[in-house]
């Protein structure tokens, strides 16, 4: 029920209010497991995204946000988990494999999910080098790979505030990728780096951001 609320009521809403700039939605498959894989500029993308896609999209989500007691707390639970996120635990290596294992229930389940190759925010504006997370998961699960370009969310909730700003955002969804060519290569590196890398290209050409051939370090905790 909480999902159809938001998918037919809140969704509906918030494209009225920020108007955001679509292109190329038509080109998301309908069925069957497709990865959507983004370019990374502020915590509302995971709330952007799914607004704009014609289809219910998965995100891992901290395994916290699902865990807490009182109201308040399951009702951010609830919430979450229409919107489609799903919990997994995080910070260390098995944590790791275990929010690969998450994505890919839900591909091999025939549905949707996004996914961030750049692994965090990027602070500086630029698109950088994208981990091979996203090539293992569309190699295992014959997934296709939509490349999404987000541009202004950063502008929408910028680091450190809570409430969005009104102002519109574009997106851009570019063709799906087939990466079948690949059956049976799964386990091999070098072929999950030129898959990465080819995924990455196709965000670059869709966001016109500089490309940055290296790892984004997430900032240090203060």
């Amino acid at each position: 029920m909480l999902h159809l609320l938001i998918r037919r009521v809140l969704a509906p809403l918030a494209r009225l209010i920020y108007r955001p700039v679509v292109f190329g939605a038509e080109k998301v498959p309908l069925d069957g497991p497709v990865i959507l894989a983004s370019n990374h500029r502020s915590a509302a993308d995971t709330v952007v995204i799914p607004i704009v896609t014609p289809r219910r999209v998965a995100f891992l989500g901290k395994a916290e946000y699902f865990t807490g007691k009182g109201f308040k707390a399951r009702f951010v639970a609830a919430f979450l988990s229409a919107l489609g996120y799903v919990p997994v635990e995080r910070g260390n290596a098995a944590a790791g494999l275990a929010a690969l294992g998450a994505a890919r229930k839900v591909l091999d389940a025939g549905g949707a999910f996004g996914i961030y190759p750049e692994g965090t925010r990027s602070r500086d504006g630029r698109l950088h080098r994208g981990h091979t997370g996203v090539a293992a998961l569309a190699l295992a699960t014959g997934a296709r790979v939509v490349p999404v370009a987000l541009i202004g969310t950063e502008k929408l909730l910028p680091v450190g505030k809570l409430v969005p700003r009104l102002t519109r955002v574009t997106v851009r969804f570019g063709d799906p990728l087939d990466f079948s060519r690949y059956d049976g290569l799964a386990e091999s590196p070098a072929i999950r780096r030129s898959v990465t890398d080819e995924i990455m290209y196709a965000i670059m050409e869709l966001s016109q951001l500089e490309y940055v051939d290296e790892y984004h370090k997430p900032p240090k905790a203060a």
